[in-house]
């Protein structure tokens, strides 16, 4: 008598790129988030590629022209193209942003997790240290830095650094709580009974499980150190020759764009910013969600 074998039916697993695009069709703040982030890093990177950048600077085009076929921005009364100008002025505040808030994610990343993890004098310090400084306003404090420093000197990385400055309290109280929580899960207890040192308890089995935290830490820092920059700049306190955003609609208040009818001046940078401000929002958020548990709706 012949024997008859059951076969278990095999269990269908998603791949990663199939569970990442459910969520963002499920999470449509976060997708609509990368894909304007798409968008600007495409126009950015073709007009890195295609563009004369010496144009972003004065005296190379005829000034004072509406957008056109040969100007499709336009240009101002300093004699710069504005799409170049943008397509400069996006590279250096992303440069700005990403620089300040990789700075600033991992000095609190650094800071977190020595004052949670080792406790004692050390927590105390740097704990008081972020509880002091958190309630100062951080534009006060830039405001005076940056109006401190000689315009000749000021770059854009000086302006990183200007931003970066108080960039670090947040990151730092946000890890230093996930990192008292953390510690105290079976899973560590387990790891120290079975000999792993600090170094291996932290790199090995607290910090993966942080980083849904430090990736939404990042993106709120890019997001601060590009606002930062943007009004630093509209004061007039960043490097006036460069064509970042904030100084380009600085220049245009200067000249009164809009009473003397240049009004592509002001608008177009304006409406970058609040696309860069407003993706980093919408990543922001979106991550914030995958990392906390506690408002993520299952899949």
């Amino acid at each position: 008598m012949a024997s008859i074998t059951l076969t278990q039916p095999e269990i269908y697993r998603p791949s990663r790129s199939i569970l990442l695009f459910r969520y963002l069709r499920r999470n449509i703040g976060l997708a609509i988030g990368f894909f304007i982030l798409l968008l600007l890093v495409a126009f950015t990177v073709y007009g890195l590629a295609t563009a004369d950048l010496s144009d972003a600077y004065p005296l190379s085009v005829k000034s004072k022209q509406p957008p056109s076929l040969e100007f499709p921005l336009g240009t101002d009364f300093f004699g710069r193209d504005l799409y170049v100008a943008m397509v400069v002025g996006l590279k250096q505040t992303a440069t700005i942003g990403i620089l300040a808030g990789a700075l600033g994610t991992l000095i609190g990343v650094l800071l977190g997790f020595v004052s949670a993890y080792f406790g004692g004098l050390l927590d105390t310090i740097i704990k008081g240290v972020c509880q002091i400084l958190t309630p100062i306003p951080a534009l006060l404090i830039q405001v005076i830095i940056a109006g401190s420093l000689d315009k000749r000197d000021v770059t854009i990385y000086t302006m990183a650094f200007v931003v970066v400055l108080l960039a670090w309290m947040g990151p730092t109280l946000v890890i230093r709580a996930q990192v008292l929580t953390m510690k105290e899960r079976q899973f560590v207890s387990v790891a120290k009974l079975s000999g792993m040192g600090d170094l291996g308890i932290i790199f090995g089995e607290i910090l993966p499980n942080l980083l849904p935290f430090i990736a939404a830490a990042f993106v709120n820092q890019v997001f601060i150190a590009v606002y930062a920059s943007f009004y630093l700049a509209v004061l007039g306190l960043g490097p006036l020759r460069e064509p970042l955003l904030g100084n380009t609609i600085w220049a245009a208040q200067a000249q009164s764009a809009f009473f003397n009818n240049w009004w592509w001046w002001p608008v177009f940078p304006a409406v970058a910013l609040v696309l860069i401000l407003g993706s980093l929002a919408l990543i922001n958020m979106g991550l914030d969600e995958l990392a906390n548990p506690r408002i993520r709706r299952a899949e």
